[in-house]
């Protein structure tokens, strides 16, 4: 039963993983890019991790903490990029809004 529980788990966090990519590469600029590239892969990742705990529930003590690795990680690495992209070119979005300018 804990083996179908974690394929169940296992395949749409796979398939979160794959449209996560799609995203990477089909997205039109650096901001969009990476809110495909964290929101998806971050709910994807913990889909398949909870599925592995699953299926082995001898590591869950590990698994738990590469989750929460994740959990801090991706939504700090985006900022930090969206903050580095910022101030190198500053947004290429189609607004033309910049919000951010008198924070520099």
């Amino acid at each position: 039963m804990l083996n179908v529980i974690g394929l169940i788990l296992i395949t749409p966090g796979a398939t979160l993983l794959v449209i996560s990519a799609i995203g990477l590469l089909r997205m039109p600029d650096t901001i969009t890019r990476m809110h495909a590239g964290t929101k998806a892969s971050t709910l994807g990742s913990l889909l398949v991790i909870m599925g592995v705990a699953f299926l082995e529930p001898t590591l869950w003590f590990k698994l738990l903490f590469l989750a929460l690795f994740i959990l801090i990680t991706n939504p700090l690495s985006s900022s930090i990029l969206a903050r580095s992209t910022y101030l190198k070119h500053g947004f290429f979005n189609m607004s033309g809004m910049d919000d951010l300018k008198d924070n520099r």
